[in-house]
This record gives structure tokens, C-alpha cells and sequence, in this order.
């Protein structure tokens, strides 16, 4: 037994120092917008900045004003009011009466093989212009140079598809030691420095902030190709870069900036159709990520306290490392690098997250997302 602990946190220890400390080294590598010059008037294409609303009265004003003080000569805002059942229709409306810019989709009926999110994203895209399409959703905030420092980095590193990384606004404890510990573990799940790397499969897409020309979009086949991806802006992602154009990823920080959801509570409900559907809608896969979860980021921290000899030298070369990363990644998300203390408790909490939306999915036989409920065998058969 003594050897099967050894040999386990050697592994540990040996992942953490190779893959771990790979991919911590190209995260402090990836470009930030902030380096990047505006681009001046004649760089600058044609832009239709897409989002989908829902219900989303009490968050859209906000954003909406960020999106109309946007600096940017040729841009277009299309909004699309998918079934909303509060005040989000007549918000839409009067912001369209009074800003050129922004034009209004109404969306009554669901079409059958469709999600409503890609749907809505979808005849967006039917009614727009622009040179590039940037999909964002109805609560991002922007500042108004965004788009000139998206476009001068794209240009310069001759991209067809950029992902930023921005801001999540955190209040209170629990909602730190959660997002905290998913950003380093979506850092580790997706390495996102070799997302350029056009030898590498490496892909991401983050629903807040993905710019792509209008020619990749096409060619990857629309969010038709994406009708039933309950992940759908991951998914974007992937066709884009697996289809041999050229991905980015950049780190915006409060040029780009959303409420995910506020309070813990609300973060483990609104994962709940998403995690299980991250992993393929697959109880072996989700087996195997929580119990890897477990192994990074909690047990080397019950081997450093608890083992002895090469155990504990292992785990606590394990621990340095991890928390090391962490606090690269509280530095990026702006706050205190003493949140690197809770990843065994963000570890834990976000198997919990998984086991969670996993369990529930099971047990009701799909989800429900925007009203509409979508059985496991659909979700399986149509998503890839």
C-alpha cells in the first residue's frame, strides 16, 4: 500500500512540474489588450457585435449602456429578444428608437432541433453585416476602446477567431474561492497559449467576448452546426480552430467585464445544465474528472500534512506548484493572492458543482434551458 501512495504522488508531483508549470509558463504569455494601440478609423472593419437576451431586465440596462458608448466607426449592435417574458422586449425597443446602432430581433417560437440560445445567435447572424461577427451576452459590460484594441491585436497577430479573457465581478468569499479555482482549472483544461499554435488542437471560446470573421463563421457552417450545443460558445471555439483558422486568446481584464451569477447559490444552479454537458453527457467522464480534481488540487494537500518521507516531498512540491499557479490566476482576476490558500476548498466545491449537474441531468432525463426541456437522448444524439 506504502508503494501504490508513492508511486501516486510521484505522478502527482511529476504532472504538476511538466504539464503544470507548461502551462502556467504560457499563460503569462498570453498578449493583454491593454498593450495594444486603438486601431485608427481606416483599420477598422465592419463589426456586428450579436447577443441574445432572455428575461434580462434587470441586467441588460446596464450593458446596454456600455454597448452605445462603444468607440467604434463602423459597428452595428443586434439584439436578439429570445421569448423574454418580463420588460427585456420594450428595453430593447426603446434603446433601438433612440441608438442607430442597435437593431432588435423578436423571436416567438422555438423551431424543433434547435436551442434557443444558438437559434437566436443564429438569426442575428441572418440579419447582420459586418465584416467580423463578435458574439458577447445581453449582461457584458465594455469599455468603449475595446473594439479598436480587439481588432489592432487580431490584425497583428493575424487571427480569425479571438477569445478574451475578462473580467468576472466577485462579491463575497465563496463566489472568490469558486471562480478563482475554475479559472485555473479551465486554464488547465484548455492550455490556452497553445490555442495559437496551429499545430496544436488546443481550442477555447468564452460566451462573453468571441470575435470571428464572417468568412470562418461561414465556412465552419453557423451556429446551425451548433443547433443543439448546450456549451455552444466552447463550441464555437472548437469548429473555428479545428477547421484551420487561426485562433487567439488574450486577456482583457476590465475591458470586458460580466456578473456571472451573484451568490453562490446562483452559481450552482446556473452551472447545473452546463457541467455534465461539458463533459459529453458522460458519467465516465465525469468520473474521471472529478476524481483527477480530487488528485491535484486536495490530495497533495492531505499528503504534505499527513504523509511522511518521499509522500509528503512529493505532495509539498505538488502544493507549491499549485499554489504558485493560483496566484497567477487571483493576480489576473484582481484579487487577493491569499485565495490561493482555498483551492483544495474551490476543488471541492467544484466537484460538487459537477456530481450536481450530473446527477440532476440523470435523474430529470435532460434539461431545461430557456424554458424549453430537452431530453438526454436529443441533446446526445444531435450535440457533438
Amino acid at each position: 500500500m506504502h508503494l501504490f501512495w508513492l508511486i501516486l504522488f510521484g505522478l502527482i508531483a511529476i504532472l504538476w512540474l511538466t504539464f503544470g508549470l507548461r502551462v502556467a509558463y504560457g499563460a503569462v504569455r498570453l498578449p493583454w489588450l491593454k498593450s495594444y494601440a486603438p486601431a485608427k478609423d481606416p483599420d477598422c472593419p465592419r463589426i456586428s457585435l450579436i447577443f441574445a437576451a432572455r428575461d434580462e431586465q434587470e441586467k441588460l440596462p446596464a450593458a446596454l449602456a456600455t454597448l452605445i458608448e462603444i468607440d467604434y466607426p463602423r459597428l452595428e449592435i443586434i439584439a436578439v429578444d429570445d421569448r423574454s417574458h418580463d420588460a427585456t422586449s420594450q428595453i430593447l425597443d426603446d434603446f433601438a428608437a433612440t441608438h442607430d446602432r442597435l437593431h432588435v430581433v423578436h423571436i416567438n417560437e422555438l423551431p424543433k432541433g434547435w436551442l434557443g440560445k444558438p437559434h437566436a445567435l443564429q438569426k442575428a447572424y441572418e440579419v447582420s453585416s459586418g465584416d467580423w461577427l463578435l458574439f458577447t451576452d445581453a449582461d457584458v459590460r465594455f469599455k468603449p476602446d475595446t473594439l479598436r484594441r480587439a481588432v489592432a491585436l487580431a490584425r497583428d497577430r493575424q487571427l480569425d477567431h479571438l477569445t478574451l479573457f475578462g473580467d468576472v465581478v466577485m462579491v463575497g468569499f465563496w463566489e472568490k474561492v469558486f471562480i478563482t479555482f475554475f479559472g485555473l482549472s479551465f486554464m488547465m483544461a484548455i492550455d490556452p497559449y497553445q490555442v495559437a499554435n496551429p499545430r496544436s488542437r488546443a481550442y477555447v471560446g468564452v460566451g462573453a467576448f468571441q470575435m470571428v470573421k464572417r468568412t470562418a463563421y461561414e465556412a465552419c457552417g453557423t451556429h446551425r452546426h451548433l443547433a443543439m450545443e448546450v456549451i455552444d460558445d466552447v463550441m464555437l471555439g472548437k469548429i473555428v480552430k479545428l477547421g484551420g483558422f487561426r485562433s487567439g486568446v488574450a486577456v482583457a481584464q476590465d475591458a470586458v467585464s460580466v456578473r456571472w451569477h451573484a451568490g453562490i447559490g446562483n452559481l450552482i444552479r446556473g452551472v447545473e445544465k452546463n457541467f455534465f454537458a461539458s463533459a459529453q453527457f458522460s458519467g465516465l467522464l465525469v468520473a474521471a474528472q472529478s476524481l483527477g480534481i480530487f488528485a491535484l488540487n486536495v490530495l497533495p494537500f492531505l499528503g504534505m500534512f499527513f504523509g511522511h518521507g518521499w509522500i509528503r516531498a512529493f505532495a509539498t512540491l505538488a502544493v507549491l506548484i499549485a499554489l504558485s499557479f493560483h496566484i497567477g490566476v487571483d493576480f489576473a482576476m484582481r484579487v487577493s493572492p491569499l485565495y490561493c490558500l482555498s483551492l483544495p476548498l474551490g476543488a471541492l466545491l467544484f466537484n460538487y458543482m459537477l456530481l450536481r449537474s450530473t446527477f440532476i441531468t440523470l435523474r430529470q432525463g435532460g434539461i431545461t434551458w430557456r424554458g424549453t426541456f430537452y431530453s438526454l437522448e436529443e441533446l446526445r444524439r444531435r450535440g457533438r
